[in-house]
């Protein structure tokens, strides 16, 4: 899942792209009203994080033309702000939900996951190929039945996965989508995380999910690519 956040308290905006980051977001950040519009407008992103008092245009601005275009996206919206009429506004324009500073990183995760569920609906918090499932509500795998235990970047990347059954993957797009940042070619990293999936998912099982086509990347299906 890919998450925008904006806000221009650069400790604020570090705080929650971590947070989001270790929930297995892909996240982007940005401190400007009119730099988030536009991105907003190119990128198909599943949330915003969006600030009220954010320089070139505030948050309200921007979540006022993001409605005006018929962007469904969905917006949390921060703010320092306590009145009651300015909350009604953000409502009113379309935001999702809001969230008054100070809060706890912990409650706007919860608060952006709800509003992922209500998005998709329930059903779509489920994947499953063959006998592996993967449970976005209670962050829960299993395999046959059986619970696997997966670190937060293992849990991101099945999910990538298990997104798009039999869809191949390049390393960059994995590297780019699941540690959002650029692949560096001499790095194994995306090569080390597969493994320690595969070993995980696949080394009990006959039906082996976890696929490489060489030369070119990594899918997961019930029959080879």
């Amino acid at each position: 899942m890919r998450a925008l956040v904006v806000e221009d308290e650069k400790k604020i905006a570090a705080l929650v792209r971590r947070a989001l980051a270790e929930a297995g977001f892909s996240v982007d950040v940005l401190h400007r009203g009119d730099e988030a519009l536009a991105a907003l407008r190119e990128t198909p992103f599943d949330i915003a994080v969006l600030d009220i008092m954010i320089p070139g245009m505030d948050g309200l601005a921007v979540l006022r033309r993001l409605r005006e275009d018929a962007n469904a996206v969905p917006v949390l919206l921060l703010t320092a702000r306590s009145e009651t009429s300015d909350k009604v506004e953000g409502l009113e324009l379309g935001a999702d939900d809001y969230l008054v500073k100070p809060f706890a990183v912990e409650e706007l995760v919860a608060r952006v996951r709800a509003l992922l569920r209500r998005q998709s609906g329930e059903s779509l918090t489920v994947y499953r190929v063959s006998d592996l499932s993967m449970d976005l509500t209670r962050h829960r795998v299993t395999r046959d039945g059986q619970s696997i235990e997966l670190t937060a970047r293992e849990f991101a990347l099945l999910e990538l996965l298990l997104r798009s059954p039999g869809h191949v993957f390049t390393r960059t797009q994995i590297c780019e989508k699941v540690w959002d940042y650029h692949f560096d070619p001499g790095t194994n990293l995306v090569d080390v995380y597969v493994q320690r999936l595969r070993r995980k998912l696949d080394d009990e099982f006959a039906l082996k999910l976890i696929h490489t086509l060489r030369g070119v990347g990594y899918c997961l299906s019930e029959n080879p690519p």
